[in-house]
């Protein structure tokens, strides 16, 4: 039986800076801004961090199902923000989540989809039958220098899963029927051990990485499932911008009405690894029992993961004390880290 996604949670910070605040700050057109597509973007407040937005998301998933903590028996966690260079953020959310302590629990790193790595890892380990249930998330307080093309987008999230086998008395929220992975040595982001920033390679983040990498996964996803882009009801993309996903949309043959659900990045930014992870619980929300959601997340460097759901009962909303009050920022309150708030 193939493991399935039994509840999710997310947390998106809500301070909030909008794309032209930005661009006015550099004194800048706003050109720029409009062709990402990116009205604003969530900001961590100072006393966030990549761990406190992952047990964020993550108490809301175990809060979503009725399992004991101590049966969770995996954490994975993707980002490229974690707090600590040595001290593993996994670690620190097995205590923090009060999960049993024999718990297989690492930190994973592959740019953007570090996140969806997290849920293949759980898959596998849930269907060989080594673990019950396990949790895998996306986290990430993205980096950008300030004045580059990146501080449009560089934004906050974090999205976690629960992750185990549907049986009578537990029915899943959508099964994790397919996945694989295209993966190349393809340098067009990177940021060194010792910078702060990363550091890009402009146009060439386009064609030769995101688009080919991202088309490639979903093309052989199809294949090997023996579907076509027709069949599918919900597409997610990784969104490193609102440009780039509906380039791919086009090349795909991905209609306005698959696409438009987990199309969140003109309000939040790029999550990096919380990206299409996001963009999935916004799905999930939504989808009606039968529906299949096709995700293809992108990771610098480079690489993409590609998955096929099929939701096995009606999407699940988030509970309202989630869905906060986003408080817009000025330039000055966004560099300062917001500390005087």
């Amino acid at each position: 039986m193939v493991a399935s996604i039994l509840s999710f949670g997310r947390y998106i910070p809500r301070y909030r800076i909008e794309a032209k605040t930005i661009a006015e700050h550099w004194r800048r057109g706003t050109e720029q801004a409009e062709a990402l597509g990116i009205r604003e973007k969530a900001v961590a407040s100072p006393d966030e961090d990549a761990f406190t937005l992952a047990w964020e998301a993550s108490e809301a998933a175990l809060r979503a199902e009725n399992i004991d903590r101590k049966d969770i028996g995996a954490v994975f966690v993707g980002s490229e923000s974690h707090p600590y260079a040595v001290k593993p953020t996994s670690g620190m959310l097995v205590t923090a989540l009060k999960l049993n302590p024999f718990c297989h629990a690492a930190d994973l790193e592959f740019a953007c989809k570090a996140g969806t790595a997290a849920i293949q890892i759980v898959k596998a380990m849930v269907e060989s039958g080594q673990i019950r249930f396990g949790l895998a998330i996306g986290t990430d307080t993205a980096q950008s220098r300030p004045g580059d093309a990146l501080e449009y987008s560089a934004a906050a999230g974090a999205a976690a899963f629960i992750i185990g086998k549907s049986t009578v008395r537990r029915s899943g929220l959508c099964s994790i029927d397919a996945t694989l992975s295209y993966t190349t040595d393809t340098p067009d982001f990177w940021r060194g051990t010792e910078e702060k920033f990363p550091s890009h390679a402009g146009r060439f983040t386009g064609e030769p990485a995101y688009f080919h990498h991202v088309e490639t996964a979903a093309k052989r996803l199809l294949e090997k499932t023996k579907f076509t882009m027709r069949d599918i009801h919900h597409v997610v993309f990784h969104m490193p911008n609102a440009k780039f996903p509906l380039q791919m949309a086009k090349k795909l043959g991905v209609t306005d009405a698959q696409l438009k659900t987990g199309f969140i990045v003109p309000y939040i930014g790029n999550t990096y690894s919380a990206c299409s992870p996001l963009g999935l619980t916004e799905v999930l929300q939504v989808a009606k029992k039968g529906e299949r959601i096709m995700l293809v997340s992108y990771g610098s460097g480079a690489g993409s993961d590609a998955f096929l759901f099929t939701m096995l009962q009606d999407g699940v909303p988030l509970p309202s004390e989630e869905k906060i009050e986003t408080k817009i920022l000025s330039y000055g309150e966004y560099l300062q880290g917001i500390r005087s708030l």
